[in-house]
């Protein structure tokens, strides 16, 4: 349904289809087509999977596969943490280890394409944030290769921790596995929508019928507004006064990695005169349990305080220029209704350790470069 809505919002099946061809996948094929929900109008998108000899497909493999595919910039990483994610919550709710996790062959090639084609969707859409709705959750029972298990399916529960849902009383599997660790990984908060000029909406058709509203899901694409309003985030903060100093830099790139807007180290003195830091970070409140984890697990601390802020800030997106190096990502700022493009340190540092020059002279051409080529 995700794809099917990307389709609709003009992604084409034929550039979906050489993205998913760097893939060493072999045995599918694709079909779209347009059809009725309730008197709307929707797409749809089915993986058909041939017969296989081998019945499943490891976790590691799919990991693998991914990595080695020559895929457009930043889909990989995206695809892999979706999987990730996905094969941590199977192998929680069964008891096995994540590189043992396996997936059945069809339920194998189905994800392999649901996940790598969302990614490259959204990377040729030129989306840049996403943002979803509190999830339906429906009721019953599934048969699986598990056995019959109820719904929500363990995995999806596991995945849907710390995300706002509802029941939505319908005796049917509304948020798949899958779906459930899409929208967990790329999600970078749940709610309203941002404030925003519509320049699209894609729906998404599923196959089945619902009795009460249209199986759809409905993706509607937008441009920022000059500045993105009121938002409300929540700042996590912890003192630490007994941890390798060595140890925190991990620790802020930790934080970035699960979802924190911002993070940051404060030099302090406490008691006794012991000299220490306040570890802070910047995120949507979605994104609270991930990162309270996450500062668990890479620091010393015992404790977490979190408190609501509300953060007015200038609307930015990602583009892409040309550079001798490539094309570039950059960061557009809108300020004063003009468009500043602004380079992003890491793709500069990586420009910097490829080519040996000194990082401060990339930046300083890639700025240039940018300034020259800005609205």
């Amino acid at each position: 349904m995700f794809l099917a809505a990307c389709l609709d919002l003009g992604m084409p099946t034929e550039a979906l289809e050489a993205g998913l061809n760097a893939l060493s996948l072999r045995g599918y094929s694709l079909k779209t087509w347009t059809e009725p929900k309730q008197g709307l109008m929707a797409r749809r998108f089915e993986v058909l999977v041939e017969e296989k000899q081998h019945p499943h497909r490891a976790y590691r493999d799919i990991k693998v596969m991914i990595q080695k595919a020559a895929l457009p910039d930043g889909v990989a990483p995206k695809a892999l943490a979706v999987f990730e994610r996905l094969a941590e919550a199977e192998g929680r709710v069964h008891g096995v280890p994540l590189d043992e996790v396996h997936f059945h062959e069809v339920g194998a090639v189905d994800s392999i394409v649901d996940v790598v084609g969302a990614c490259l969707a959204l990377t040729h859409l030129g989306v840049t944030r996403l943002t979803a709705s509190p999830l339906p959750l429906g009721s019953g029972f599934i048969n699986t290769a598990h056995g019959r298990l109820p719904l929500p399916a363990p995995a999806t529960q596991a995945l849907l921790v710390g995300v706002p849902t509802y029941g939505s009383g319908l005796p049917f599997e509304l948020v798949t596995p899958t779906g459930a660790a899409l929208v967990k990984t790329l999600a970078e908060g749940f709610g309203p929508p941002p404030a925003m000029t519509m320049t699209g909406v894609g729906c998404g058709a599923g196959s089945r019928d619902l009795p009460d509203r249209p199986n759809l899901m409905r993706l509607v694409l937008g441009q920022v507004a000059e500045t993105t309003g009121l938002e409300k985030l929540t700042v996590g903060e912890a003192n630490l006064d007994d941890m390798n100093p060595e140890l925190l830099p991990n620790l802020l790139e930790r934080l970035l990695a699960a979802g924190a807007l911002d993070a940051w180290l404060t030099p302090i003195q406490m008691k006794k005169g012991r000299p220490a830091f306040t570890v802070s970070f910047l995120t949507r409140p979605g994104r609270v349990p991930d990162l309270a984890a996450t500062l668990f697990a890479e620091s010393s601390t015992l404790g977490l305080r979190t408190h609501d802020v509300d953060r007015l800030a200038l609307a930015r997106e990602e583009k892409v220029i040309t550079t001798e190096w490539g094309e570039v990502k950059v960061k557009a700022v809108r300020r004063q209704g003009k468009v500043e493009l602004v380079p992003e340190f890491e793709a500069c540092r990586r420009i910097a350790e490829a080519s040996g020059l000194p990082l401060r002279d990339v930046y300083a051409r890639i700025q240039a470069l940018a300034a020259s080529q800005g609205e």
